[in-house]
């Protein structure tokens, strides 16, 4: 665990700060910082948050130099154009790829040592682009993957069985995107397999492809209400920066560069993962049924010709 660790932000627009808000309020780190470009901006939102830190323990700063990152442990990236109604996440691919290519050396310079996880999307492409631009070790450049996809399904999964979300464990994997879907073959309410639980209305698996699809389309019903979405998805970034910064070696769906498994390579999309403080690997030991295996090479397939497309 590290002693004194320092989260770095980039970007204070709604993702970004309310994964700054969530940091404050969980303990996530004893210093968060927040850069932008637009200084107005992040000065006024690293005032608004640092008025109420007589009821956290850690510390905010920030502001449109980037000095402010210097010897953080983790840099978050949620900087970017955002999802438009209507729009996919591969869309925003080719704007948010070229402002990481700006982007990143700078970073780089200014916090050598650090992981790097990205937010912005579309996550699975700008991790891949990250890597390859960066040149850093795949475990020290990997995304948020399907981590706040999962939340949404064990939600969704603990409210129509009536459990604890905690006593849910499942996961969605592959793109974060249109190609995800959970691995319902591992997918446990405690000890018990999902199509195995017993009560008046048992989960049918008519029924499961219907909440998977609702999942994969959380965040459009989100975005057409409300312009964006930001304070689930600043949770799960917390979540997973306790994760490096703490050392827990959690495992998480997060986004990483895959290197065979399954025959699935060169490109990055969610696994379940061990993450800590020397970034996220994938568990090559996860179990998935031949058609799981077959759905996370189409979802490998899109994302590769998402890539190309872009020249990476």
């Amino acid at each position: 665990m590290i002693e004194t660790p320092k989260l770095a932000i980039i970007g204070a627009g709604a993702v970004g700060t309310s994964l700054a808000y969530a940091a404050l309020i969980r303990a996530t780190a004893r210093e968060v910082v927040i850069y932008d470009h637009a200084r107005e901006k992040v000065e006024a939102e690293v005032l608004d948050l640092a008025h109420g830190t007589q009821f956290t323990s850690g510390t905010i700063s920030g502001g449109a130099d980037l000095a402010v990152i210097e010897g953080a442990h983790l840099v978050v990236i949620t900087a970017g154009a955002k999802q438009q109604p209507g729009q996919s996440r591969l869309d925003l691919a080719g704007t948010n790829v070229r402002m990481l290519e700006t982007l990143l050396p700078r970073l780089l310079e200014r916090a050598p040592e650090a992981i790097f996880l990205l937010v912005t999307n579309p996550v699975d492409v700008l991790t891949f682009a990250a890597q390859q631009i960066t040149g850093l070790p795949a475990a020290r450049v990997f995304g948020s993957g399907t981590v706040l996809d999962t939340s949404r399904l064990r939600w969704l999964l603990a409210r129509r069985a009536g459990v604890a979300t905690t006593s849910v464990h499942a996961d969605i994997i592959g793109e974060h995107g249109d190609t995800e879907f959970p691995l319902w073959s591992q997918a446990r309410i405690g000890p018990v397999p999902l199509l195995s639980w017993q009560s008046d209305n048992p989960f049918a698996a008519t029924e499961l492809d219907s909440l998977a699809a609702e999942i994969r389309d959380a965040a459009y019903a989100v975005i057409r209400g409300k312009g964006a979405t930001n304070y689930a998805i600043g949770l799960a970034g917390a979540r997973i920066a306790e994760a490096v910064l703490r050392d827990e070696q959690a495992v998480l769906p997060v986004s990483c560069l895959q290197n065979g498994l399954y025959g699935v390579d060169s490109v990055a999309l969610s696994v379940p993962s061990r993450v800590g403080r020397d970034g996220a690997v994938p568990i090559a030991e996860t179990p998935m049924s031949d058609e799981e295996v077959t759905r996370l090479h189409a979802s490998a397939d899109a994302l590769r010709a998402a890539g190309t497309s872009l020249g990476l």
